[in-house]
């Protein structure tokens, strides 16, 4: 079977670095395996040897150059191989582990004294003790400060036997510092209940503040209550578009367990379709871990977001959560490997991440593996690109965050939405918020127009090299920041994001009273951006005939310039600085403790600014009414 398949050569494009450089005959490296805070100024000493740990050995398969050119060419519009995707047999007969590799890696593991616990097409799961460990990977391990806490990781780098060092990607979990995602919605999680005050506006522009202070020489609109999807299938030029025929995943951790009720009752409320009986699908682990660390409750909110965004946009499309069984990064490629492996969906959702920095090369190894593997078979992954802006003001460093910064997904960075009267399209600015309060008399805001809140993530990766399809689009100025040859720059595309602008969404929550109940409140977050460019691909997809869009990144930037594609978004699309009036619970649900009013002002996005252009607050900008219909086969497009 393997033999008919369109073979590939030629050098990669997208500069994945050689896992393995020989640094003995018997032993080949595993770069990236010792953490960069594990530093002789931190070292504590040897980890006890009879201390217990877990690891994951992740498979190489037979052809790790083959298959990062091949999902290349796939997604490549300009490409013979373009479109020519394989099916998940055929990946793994192609590019899988071997049966002979398997069983190679597990006899160096067991000669070492590690115990094999779980074998899966991605990775061999060991237990044992430190010294079985250090054995197997030729690497002593030492206890380190890391901030106030101290963890076990690697002295120097692992290696492995050259003998199975063809078969081996990289090892995770000789370092047990927590590697966690959060998910980026910007409300408290909805565990007990969160409600808006009003006053709002039903459309931007409807209400306006009349007896609040003026903001920048004017009076300024009440926050939206809440988008709809009307709103938004108007301001994203979804026409007759709904995403019939075509299967979205969308992954976070953990299941609502109300996540059916609540979509239905949501849908039903604010003029959605109904949902059809088996559209929406889970798939969950057979048991959940690490529950109060990760915050369980807080993801379930993501997952409804996410869930009724996406039908929202696009009520037609087949809906699959597949939920982590933690917020922990091994579990989080579960879940997407699940998609993979069973080709669960086209197109994938995911709205959580972590700093950059906290991103190790070998994790990084594993999550591009899987990409990877999706592009090969038409899956394009969708990451939310932050909700920190640069993260200096969260981190005091100036950094993108991932998986959004892997060369092989689609950043998703984040916009304010102003959809005017009849569900028109006004404008978009860069979503960034400063925040202002209003004074004791009423009279002014305190130290207008106050501190940066939140905004959309962005910027250059420091570990990632520029790839070839932002070549050409994104400035130098971006894209050389950091290194003289290049680095990625995040977004790709962005979508609405500023919870001042936000989505409505519908939840089953614990009330002040004690009792549970549905309520809706208003939510935002880049969060919000990743589901609603995964429903509109969703109705590209279905423009295109039903034919899988992939690993969409090489034909986004292919139409970057095209007239009536993107919004180009900037800061001051009305030339002049911009802001809406909010009115707040102080207790979060109820008027009991007071109201806080304040101003919110857009487009001011920490050291990021959206400017004309590519930029690195919403990349090639947001969908516009030509979009979706830029991926009709070329003989149907109107002219």
């Amino acid at each position: 079977m393997a033999a008919t398949l369109p073979m590939i050569a030629g050098a990669l494009a997208l500069g994945i670095p050689a896992a393995h450089a020989a640094d003995s005959p018997a032993r080949d490296s595993l770069k990236g395996t010792k953490p960069t805070w594990a530093t002789a100024k931190a070292d504590k000493g040897a980890t006890s040897n009879s201390a217990q740990l877990k690891a994951r050995v992740y498979l190489a398969g037979q052809d790790a150059k083959g298959l990062a050119a091949y999902a290349k060419a796939v997604s490549d519009p300009s490409s013979p191989l373009y479109g020519k995707y394989l099916s998940a047999k055929q990946v793994q007969a192609r590019y899988g582990a071997t049966k002979a590799q398997v069983k190679a890696v597990k006899s160096w593991l067991t000669a070492a004294g590690l115990t094999v616990t779980e074998v899966t097409q991605h990775y061999i799961a060991v237990s044992g003790d430190v010294s079985a460990a250090e054995k197997a990977f030729g690497a002593q391990l030492h206890n380190y400060a890391k901030g106030s806490k101290t963890y076990r990781a690697p002295a120097t780098t692992a290696s492995v036997p050259s003998a199975v060092s063809d078969a081996v990607l990289t090892v995770t979990g000789l370092d047990n510092a927590p590697h966690t995602a959060t998910h980026d919605d910007t409300l408290p999680p909805p565990d007990s209940v969160f409600k808006n005050s009003g006053p709002f506006s039903s459309y931007y522009g409807s209400n306006i503040a009349t007896t609040l202070p003026s903001a920048y020489g004017g009076k300024i609109p009440y926050a939206i209550k809440g988008y709809t999807g009307k709103q938004l299938r108007s301001a994203y030029g979804a026409g007759k578009y709904t995403g019939k025929h075509v299967r979205v995943a969308i992954t976070d951790a953990y299941a609502s367990p109300t996540i059916a009720f609540d979509a239905g009752t949501y849908a039903k409320k604010n003029g959605d379709q109904a949902w059809k009986t088996s559209q929406l699908h889970q798939v969950l682990p057979d048991t959940y871990t690490k529950t109060e660390e990760c915050g369980a409750a807080g993801w379930y909110g993501e997952e409804t977001l996410d869930v009724e965004a996406v039908h929202a946009v696009a009520p037609d499309a087949d809906v699959t959560y597949v939920g982590a069984a933690s917020c922990y990064d091994d579990d989080l490629l579960d879940s997407l490997s699940k998609v993979v492996d069973n080709h669960l969906a086209d197109i994938v959702s995911n709205s959580w991440g972590d700093i950059e920095a906290n991103q190790t090369p070998d994790l990084a190894a594993a999550y591009d593996q899987v990409f990877q593997l999706g592009a090969v078979q038409g899956i394009g992954f969708y990451f939310s690109s932050g909700d920190n802006g640069d993260e200096v003001a969260n981190t005091q460093t100036k950094q993108v965050d991932t998986p959004a910064n892997s060369a092989w997904v689609t950043a998703v960075g984040g916009t304010s939405l102003a959809v005017g009267k009849g569900d028109t399209y006004l404008w978009e600015t860069g979503w960034g918020t400063e925040k202002a309060s209003l004074s004791a008399d009423g009279k002014s805001w305190t130290n207008f127009p106050g501190a940066f809140t939140s905004g959309a993530g962005g910027g250059t990766s420091k570990t990632v090299g520029e790839p070839y399809y932002q070549k050409g689009v994104v400035p130098d100025s971006l894209a050389k920041a950091n290194s003289a040859t290049g680095n990625r720059v995040v977004p790709d595309i962005s979508a609405i994001a500023d919870p001042n602008t936000g989505f409505l969404v519908g939840q089953t929550q614990t009330q002040a009273d004690g009792t549970e109940a549905y309520s809706e409140y208003r939510i935002g977050g880049t969060s919000l951006a990743a589901p609603t460019i995964a429903a509109v691909q969703a109705l590209a997809q279905e423009a295109a005939g039903g034919k899988a869009i992939g690993f969409a990144n090489p034909s986004i930037y292919a139409k970057y310039g095209k007239k009536g594609v993107f919004h180009d978004v900037t800061d001051k699309p009305t030339g002049k600085d911009l802001a809406v009036a909010r009115v707040d619970f102080a207790n979060g649900y109820d008027a009991t403790d007071g109201l806080l009013t304040s101003v919110r002002s857009l487009g001011k996005d920490s050291s990021l600014s959206a400017v004309k252009g590519y930029d690195d607050v919403t990349g090639v900008g947001s969908p516009a009414a030509g979009y979706v219909e830029s991926y009709q086969p070329k003989a149907h497009r109107k002219h």
